[in-house]
């Protein structure tokens, strides 16, 4: 999920430095688990290669199923479900990937282009007309098999947008045009900025020591515990899809202050203390941030180099990136001739 971020920041990046119009438009399928036929699933299940006796298995869990709707009044008479997936079953999610997997077959063009994670889908292109007419085959791949996208959840975003470039219609019908996107839990700005989601991050970071702050606050804790429980529950919140963003160094501050703050409150510690941070970090035994995500950019990059996909080539091209058996240090000095990477190694 992370290489799709990255490559969507990368993308953004590189038409903004270019001054070259980039849209995306982000699909939403309505009610996506409800409404596959089961009939598309045996069908897909078995194009894709499944033994016939697994299918007949899986024929057999949705067989006959019947469910009953609970409201304030109780609960109605039992109904057949004869379409959709099965809610809360592990296996609806392996069938849900299969089905789209082979639905979008014919449409889908190579990545970064076209990207698919379950059923959250980004089309780009390089002109409106042609991502309007892509959206349209979308469309008609996808509902002429059972599913239905959302015109009006589905969203329309321009890169380096030159003197109102129009909008993007689905079916006539005006597509709504943002200028920021959450997807796969990033915030991904039209300017090809991160500081909303810097901030956001931030903001879950808070949220996270708020949630602990019964066990973080609590003097009769030791402060290495409370270093322990701050690693764990409170700082992936901050970094989630961190490694992913090239984080300027006044964002890199907000994110230590923030961390700070919480750290001193944890402690019982204020700024009128004169206690300096190297011992506020040292007493809880936290590292510092950047140090921890410059660790986690250098781990995330290995599992994209050990990643076997035309998606590995795309990903090198980006950072220029050598192959395995080089040396650290000479990745370090090629990947910081690179802008999206001059903060990685420093």
């Amino acid at each position: 999920m992370k290489l799709w971020e990255r490559v969507v920041e990368a993308r953004l990046r590189k038409y903004r430095d270019g001054q070259r119009e980039l849209h995306c438009v982000f699909v939403d399928l309505e009610k996506v688990y409800d409404r596959v036929p089961r009939e598309e699933l045996w069908y897909c299940m078995r194009k894709s290669g499944v033994a016939e006796k697994y299918v007949r298995v899986v024929q057999d869990m949705y067989e006959r199923s019947r469910t009953v709707v609970r409201c304030a009044v109780g609960q109605t008479e039992e109904f057949n479900v004869e379409v959709g997936l099965h809610q809360g079953s592990a296996l609806s999610l392996f069938l849900f990937a299969m089905v789209m997997d082979q639905l979008s077959e014919e449409v889908r063009q190579e990545s970064p282009w076209t990207m698919m994670f379950a059923d959250d889908i980004v089309i780009c292109s390089e002109s409106r007309e042609q991502v309007e007419e892509n959206l349209e085959r979308w469309r008609f791949a996808l509902e002429r098999r059972g599913m239905k996208v959302s015109c009006s959840k589905t969203e329309y975003m321009c890169v380096n947008e030159r003197e109102g470039s129009g909008t993007v219609r689905l079916q006539g019908e005006e597509v709504k045009k943002v200028q920021e996107f959450k997807y796969l839990g990033s915030t991904v700005q039209s300017n090809g900025e991160c500081g909303k989601e810097v901030k956001k991050r931030v903001q879950a970071g808070w949220n996270g020591w708020r949630k602990a702050s019964g066990v973080l606050c609590d003097r009769k804790i030791s402060a290495r515990i409370k270093g322990k429980v701050y690693r764990t529950v409170v700082r992936p919140a901050m970094l989630y899809g961190l490694e992913t963003v090239s984080l300027r160094k006044r964002q890199e501050s907000e994110l230590e202050v923030a961390e700070l703050k919480m750290l001193r409150f944890s402690l019982g510690v204020t700024r009128l203390d004169r206690i300096r941070n190297e011992y506020i970090r040292g007493t809880a035994h936290v590292g510092r941030l950047e140090d921890k995500v410059s660790e986690t950019r250098l781990r995330w990059f290995g599992h994209v180099q050990r990643r076997e996909s035309h998606m590995t080539r795309y990903a090198n091209r980006l950072v220029g990136a050598m192959p395995a058996h080089t040396e650290t240090k000479s990745i370090r000095i090629r990947m910081s001739d690179y802008s999206p990477w001059n903060t990685v190694c420093n």
